[in-house]
């Protein structure tokens, strides 16, 4: 585009009617004097062109504020515009129209007449204030102004040299604006700012600020690109001269540092016995790394990709000691008792002796705190001559922790799978996946999930980490996992898991494993050795019971420790003699018991009854309390109980109502009493299908007023019939019966076959009653029989008798009937 200095018709001699076909335009804003062509597309817009072209070939030129707008309304459109004459007119085969025009005057629409087939508006003409004389003022502005083009021309912008011939012969301060704002490429608002203003000064100081500001833009440009220009010529002519280098070094027989680096990576892949496949992909890696810039940031992204690669035990694997005896010498000596786990143990090594190709076993160790289940994975690792390797996956919630990162991602690694391997330095490591059941998921995905390709004897053979995105086997790694509970592990990931339950200890277990392990360790540990120290057996006896009460042996070692320590500060402090700690002076170090059997439990009692329960920490004794008042029939239930326990009251008393006439129970007695049923320690939520025996005895106990034997605790669900339904946790109620001085235990008659699992000598502590109706219940649980006792007569206490439901253990050698 141009603008004409010796214009058609000088604009004051040319007529100008009121009414023009008005032609909006799209992202230019056309000047007065201005020559330049226009495609025309839109119907509306060649119909203005055909009626201009018809008469006096003036057509009103506005432009239009949105650009991709087809069909512009009035208000879209600036109401101050340029009339302009149509020089020339060619229509194009795609059916456009190409006009030349030439601006001729400022104008402002004042109305639409007609808005049918196309805009006609009626215009009232602009007209400019004469150019003021020329001063010093107006003389420096205008230099301004041409320097500043000057500049930027110089700096890059695009701008005709016809233009800036035009330009430096030019005066008038109007014209001078207009052509300069038409040929800088303004936005379509400041160019339609410029077009009106009417004042020709105003419109150079817009026009000047305006080439001010693009000065500095392209400054700031011209700098940004001068320096990354710079940067790219640095770059490249370091890479010209080291390839020089190399080709002199080359000639001469010499290598650079580089290449030692890129010969010492293969020699690593090679000596790293890759399977086939491997071996070419790192071959083929280390080729791009060759070709590669050493600045590259994929450059460094491949060198750690490389060194994953030849560290990870492809090849490497460590001889299984198949020295049956002498594995089972070494478990016995880091573990005492855990039989079943043992037995697993040699079994695998047995079968391993006589095939050399198996599949590594997948465990899964279940059990309380404290049971020894890490510690477990150590000696097995050590039975069988294997490295061990431990991951944590409690709180893990991030898919990528098992699978890995890809590789493209900043700080990318591998999973903690393929880390575990490379730590171990085999590929058959005995490998702990500790707290199984603690995993977690968000977001990021499901690491038990991911877990499921781990765990999978079918599948981990071609295990892919994303990171290294090559197969790896896994199927010679030995997997044991540690779990508190089965209950939050998925079901597909515990399929894949041969569960082995570790219940707890024993008193007598514990006394052994403590003066075994426990004591030389926590001696070892402070400072202190046998000659400073002697526990005796009574000693550790009461730290058991009165300092500690729980499935495992921490509390136990704890307190241990607590012992030591108080005698490292008295050796240290210049003691020389031996300290004998026994039951009598355990209460100096460690002060009173912690736990007391509670005063009720050392009588029979009517309305208490000890039920038996089980926690992920291992067994507990539950108190339950029943007692009667005077009321309308209500029942009152206490000590934070769940849904399903309070059902279990419901139903329990129930089958007591329906049997109430056996019970000499007289027909108006709900009616006039109310029942409250209580758990004591009411701070701590209670719930589980195994109180519905215990329920009912209690009940039962307060409604009859017979006393329950307070050496009895029981467990096991009823119904509506009065069957008593098998339970689960058995050892663990067992032991915790065992722990709180229980003589008989009731246990469904369904659950005997569990007993098979119950090490011999916890059976020999305590005799099982099985029942299989809860009327067996009470002639064991309750003092007296209820059903036998007549009408009107108040329960007589009495010896007990001899249990009516089966009593079990009985036929080892000096076990009691």
């Amino acid at each position: 585009m141009e603008l004409s200095i010796d214009p058609v018709q000088e604009s004051e001699e040319l007529k100008i009617p009121d009414m023009l076909p008005l032609l909006p335009v799209r992202d230019v804003v056309v000047y007065p004097y201005m020559i330049l062509p226009l495609f025309v597309g839109r119907e509306m817009s060649i119909s203005a062109v055909d009626k201009s072209l018809a008469g006096d070939r003036l057509i009103f030129l506005a432009t239009q504020k949105d650009v991709g707008d087809d069909e512009p309304t009035p208000d879209a459109i600036y109401q101050v515009g340029t009339v302009a004459m149509i020089m020339r007119m060619l229509k194009l085969p795609d059916g456009r129209v190409k006009i030349l025009v030439q601006g001729l005057a400022k104008a402002r629409i004042i109305s639409y007449e007609t808005v049918d087939a196309f805009y006609e508006v009626k215009i009232d003409r602009i007209i400019e204030p004469p150019a003021p004389e020329d001063s010093l003022e107006i003389e420096a502005l205008v230099r301004s102004v041409k320097d500043q083009l000057g500049k930027i021309i110089a700096l890059g912008k695009a701008v005709s040299p016809e233009v800036v011939v035009i330009v430096e012969n030019m005066q008038d301060v109007g014209s001078l604006a207009d052509l300069i704002s038409s040929n800088i490429g303004l936005k379509v608002e400041e160019a339609q700012g410029i077009l009106e203003l009417t004042d020709p000064v105003a419109r150079l100081n817009r026009v000047n600020e305006l080439l001010a500001k693009e000065h500095e833009l392209l400054s700031m440009q011209a700098k940004i690109q001068t320096a990354a220009k710079e940067e790219m010529g640095k770059s490249q002519k370091e890479y010209y001269l080291r390839e020089q280098l190399r080709a002199i070094q080359h000639e001469l027989g010499e290598t650079d540092s580089r290449s030692e680096e890129m010969i010492e990576i293969r020699k690593a892949i090679e000596h790293a016995k890759m399977p086939k496949s491997i071996e070419k992909e790192a071959l083929k890696q280390l080729g791009r790394l060759e070709q590669m810039h050493p600045d590259s940031a994929e450059s460094g992204m491949l060198r750690t990709f490389l060194d994953w690669m030849v560290e990870i035990p492809w090849s490497r694997t460590t001889r299984d000691s198949l020295d049956i005896k002498k594995a089972q010498v070494i478990l016995d000596e880091d573990h005492y008792c855990l039989e079943k786990i043992k037995e697993r143990i040699l079994e695998f090594l047995a079968v391993r002796k006589l095939r050399k190709k198996m599949k590594g076993p997948i465990l899964c160790f279940v059990g309380p705190p404290g049971v020894g289940k890490t510690s477990l994975g150590k000696s097995i690792a050590r039975a069988m001559g294997r490295k061990f390797v431990r991951m944590s996956l409690g709180g893990m919630r991030d898919e990528a922790e098992i699978r890995g990162h890809r590789r493209t991602y900043v700080g990318a690694l591998p999973g903690r799978i393929i880390q575990g391997l490379k730590q171990g330095g085999t590929n058959n490591p005995v490998f702990m996946l500790d707290e199984l059941d603690k995993l977690g998921s968000d977001f990021r995905g499901d690491p038990s999930s991911a877990l499921l390709e781990v765990l999978d004897p079918e599948q981990n053979y071609m295990f892919s980490d994303h990171y290294i995105n090559l197969p790896f086997n896994l199927s010679n790694v030995m997997f044991i996992a540690t779990a508190n509970q089965v209950d939050t592990i998925p079901g597909p990931l515990l399929d894949r898991m041969e569960v082995i339950n570790l219940s707890g200890y024993t008193e007598e277990e514990k006394l052994e494993i403590a003066k075994r392990y426990l004591v030389p360790r926590q001696t070892s540990d402070n400072g202190i050795s046998g000659r400073h120290i002697t526990f005796t057996d009574e000693a550790i006896r009461a730290l058991i019971s009165s300092y500690t009460r729980e499935a495992g042996l921490r509390n136990l070692e704890r307190e241990i420790g607590s012992i030591c320590r108080k005698i490292a500060r008295q050796v240290a402090e210049g003691e020389t003699r031996r300290f004998m700690i026994n039951a009598a002076n355990v209460n100096k170090y460690l002060g009173p018991p912690k736990f007391i059997r509670e005063p009720e439990t050392d009588r029979n009692e009517i309305g208490l009854v000890t039920g038996l329960a089980w926690t992920p920490v291992g067994g507990e004794t539950l108190h339950i309390e029943a007692t009667i008042m005077s009321g309308k029939g209500g029942l009152i239930l206490t000590g934070q109980l769940g849904d399903v326990m309070k059902e279990s009251v419901q139903a329990a008393l129930s089958w007591i109502r329906s049997k109430g006439k056996e019970l000499n129970l007289s027909d108006d007695l709900f009616q006039s009493i109310e029942i409250h049923v209580h758990v004591p320690a009411g701070a701590i939520p209670k719930d589980g299908p195994s109180a519905g025996i215990t329920m009912a005895t209690a009940l039962v106990s307060a409604l009859t007023k017979t006393p329950v034997c307070k050496d009895v605790a029981m467990t096991g669900e009823i119904t509506l019939r009065g069957k008593v339904l098998p339970i689960g946790g058995l050892k663990e109620k067992i032991l915790a019966a065992i722990r709180g001085g229980i003589k008989t235990v009731i246990i469904p008659a369904q659950n005997e076959k569990d007993l098979v699992d119950i090490p011999k000598a916890i059976l020999k502590k305590i005799k099982v009653i099985t029942a299989r109706e809860v009327e067996e219940v009470f002639k064991v649980a309750l003092e007296s029989d209820p059903f036998s006792r007549p009408t009107g007569v108040e329960p007589v206490i009495q010896k007990k008798k001899a249990p009516v439901g089966k009593v079990l253990v009985t036929a080892r050698k000096g076990a009691s009937a």
